[in-house]
């Protein structure tokens, strides 16, 4: 008989020890031969790759344009500022950009699964990229918009960190009750057979519109909190190439079989960036091989590797 699963604890250790981990950091990452950019960078793509892992991970539903909606975050955050908004209000118009964009994109493409909807996810994420390439009056057009001042409250680098650590944490917190909650095993009950679910009862269009606009949400979060640390907001992020980088941390992670999955795949990709950048250019070739290693010989990911073999293991 197979025991029950594991309730969920209200506090997943595994995040108490990202906080020890990134709350520290400030103090120790110059000392191990690293910079302390690459904390935050890490923090932000982190953010954007648990809110993508609710699609892929849990709603089945592959997204190869999400960056589009990463880039929209980034870019009406930094139109708010640049009108007065301030850091709330820049948030705000961030975060309710791209999840009024996603609730327009998942209302044409609920209605599909696989490569239909994955499909139709490029095309859309083209389409936001294109605007921003040429709508130069409020874009910036090929070279973006510049000169984003950060607000007192995040003037410094270090108040920056902090700040992305705190959104991280929320973020983290949300989607783990929500993936542990009725809702996430009935989504999870869509991606496992679509028609099944809908026969008990259940609106699977509304479970994958639901889920698409979370996701989009989480992605103007990230992307605002992007454009915080860059200054600036540019549309190579909206690019087909950047909507693969989330897609590849997922998978190396292991987003299929553990909600962590993406926490460690966004780490090991901008670690991977960093420390193979420093000996080739060619850097993203040995990853893409790496890539194609894990999926065609491990593709339950790094965090797959981890799993301890214990049967009802919270996932």
């Amino acid at each position: 008989m197979t025991p029950a699963p594991r309730s969920a604890p209200l506090i997943p250790p595994a995040l108490v020890f990202l906080v020890l981990l990134f709350g520290t950091a400030p103090w120790w990452i110059q000392r191990v031969g690293l910079y302390p950019y690459l904390a935050l960078e890490v923090m932000i793509w982190m953010i954007f790759a648990l809110g993508y892992n609710l699609l892929l991970g849990y709603g089945g539903l592959p997204s190869f344009g999400h960056g589009a909606f990463f880039g929209i975050g980034a870019y009406a955050f930094g139109l708010a500022l640049k009108g007065g908004a301030g850091l709330w209000g820049g948030l705000a118009l961030g975060v309710l950009a791209s999840a009024a964009a996603g609730a327009v994109v998942a209302a044409f493409i609920s209605h599909r699964r696989g490569i239909y909807y994955a499909l139709l996810t490029i095309a859309f994420g083209q389409v936001f990229w294109f605007v921003s390439v040429k709508w130069h009056t409020l874009t910036g057009g090929e070279d973006g918009l510049l000169n984003i001042h950060r607000p007192a409250l995040v003037a410094s680098n270090q108040a920056l960190h902090f700040f992305t650590l705190g959104a991280l944490v929320l973020v983290t917190l949300f989607l783990w009750r929500l993936v542990h909650s009725p809702y996430g095993r009935i989504l999870g009950a869509v991606r496992q057979n679509e028609t099944r679910a809908a026969f008990a009862g259940h609106n699977t269009w509304l479970y994958k519109w639901s889920a698409f606009v979370v996701s989009c949400t989480i992605a103007g979060i990230a992307g605002s909190l992007f454009a915080l640390a860059q200054q600036s907001a540019y549309p190579n992020v909206m690019s087909l190439h950047s909507s693969g980088f989330v897609v590849m941390m997922v998978l190396v992670g292991g987003g299929l079989v553990s909600f962590w999955g993406p926490v460690l795949g966004a780490a090991f990709f901008l670690l991977s960036r960093d420390l193979l950048g420093a000996y080739t250019e060619t850097w993203l070739l040995w990853y893409g091989l790496l890539f194609m290693a894990m999926v065609l010989f491990k593709p339950e990911g790094i965090a797959g590797i981890l799993r301890p073999a214990q049967p009802g293991a919270a996932r």
